[in-house]
């Protein structure tokens, strides 16, 4: 159960990104900012993912938790790829792979 936690958790902080990064490509003056919902979606996503990590804190030590939250990268080229055309190259697979794997040692 915690696992899928720390799964949320970074998948929400990912969100989050995706969202602002998709409303600021709508925004080309300080009012647009704040008429615009997927900035506030962000905002959101950010909080709801801090707001889980400060849960996930009382139940895992922060040497393990804090690393687990690079899975951010791997939720982020992921959504990036698949909603804003951006390209999977070889370099960031390979980011991947080292992320995956110092996720794996720590969470033995």
């Amino acid at each position: 159960m915690i696992w899928l936690s720390v799964l949320a958790m970074t998948l929400i902080g990912a969100l989050g990104a995706f969202f602002l990064k998709a409303g600021m490509d709508r925004v080309d003056s300080l009012p647009a900012l704040f008429r615009t919902p997927k900035i506030y979606l962000g905002g959101c996503c950010y909080l709801a993912g801090a707001g889980l990590n400060i849960l996930l804190l009382r139940l895992m030590d922060y040497s393990i938790l804090y690393p687990m939250t690079a899975l951010t990268y791997i939720w982020s080229m992921l959504l990036s790829a698949s909603f804003l055309g951006e390209r999977i190259t070889k370099q960031k697979l390979t980011g991947v792979a080292a992320i995956l794997a110092g996720v794996f040692i720590l969470s033995r």
